[in-house]
């Protein structure tokens, strides 16, 4: 059985067209319906960690992964009590080296920055039930440093938020969805336990549980949309 793992970014009012990061923006009124009604279907959003045991295990688990890039405080603010409200938990991957910053390595597209989640935050987010996970130091693209350098971002970052946090870091999601099977390794061996990509699709239980896809949300992706791409079979 597949199963989807939905990949957000930020959940804010939509920019305009002319912005060239409004396809990683969700409005949180649009969230909170797609939420809602999958809640409604007997559908529950879990975490990666959460959401391990289910995509392996055999028959129809009504169940799917919440994913959020980057750390994003709109996802604090907007997100996290819809998550709560319905009992869902949900992963966010933290970018180790800005907590507090912005999103500068989309400086040079011309958006207005965006704030990150301080450390305060993220141990709230922790706090709440949900799962802190790691997207590198600096938000780099992997496949095009030096190994070594990568090396130090991928264990860097586990590390890093490991001494916040005061627990294993074990989910894993590569910037700009770019791995290579060299850079799958290192994530491997820093001891993640699974990895997320851009690759679209959902999951199935033989999946290499560090190339897993996932099922990209757009601003105009309805509720009932959302159930008909992602979750009917």
């Amino acid at each position: 059985m597949a199963l989807p793992i939905l990949m957000y970014h930020q959940i804010r009012a939509v920019p305009s067209r002319a912005d060239p990061l409004r396809g990683l923006c969700v409005d949180p009124d649009t969230f909170a319906s797609q939420m809602s009604w999958l809640r409604r279907l007997g559908y529950h959003g879990l975490s990666m960690r959460e959401f391990q045991a289910h995509r392996r295990a055999q028959g129809r688990a009504r169940v799917f992964a919440i994913t959020f890039d980057d750390g994003f405080v709109s996802v604090f603010d907007n997100a996290m009590p819809v998550l709560d409200s319905l009992g869902f938990t949900a992963t966010c991957y933290f970018v180790a080296a800005r907590l507090g910053g912005w999103n500068d390595w989309d400086a040079h597209a011309g958006p207005a920055p965006e704030p990150l989640m301080c450390r305060d935050q993220l141990l709230t987010w922790m706090r709440h039930g949900h799962e802190v996970g790691a997207h590198t130091l600096n938000h780099v693209s992997l496949p095009d440093i030096p190994q070594a350098d990568a090396v130090d971002e991928i264990t860097g970052a586990k590390h890093r938020l490991e001494t916040t946090c005061g627990t294993n870091i074990e989910a894993f999601c590569y910037p700009y969805g770019n791995v290579t099977r060299d850079v799958r390794d290192i994530v491997e061996r820093a001891g993640y336990l699974h990895a997320t990509t851009t690759r679209r699709g959902r999951v199935a239980p033989h999946d290499d549980p560090f190339l897993l896809p996932r099922v990209a949300i757009a601003p105009d992706v309805g509720a009932l949309r959302l159930l008909f791409k992602c979750l009917m079979r």
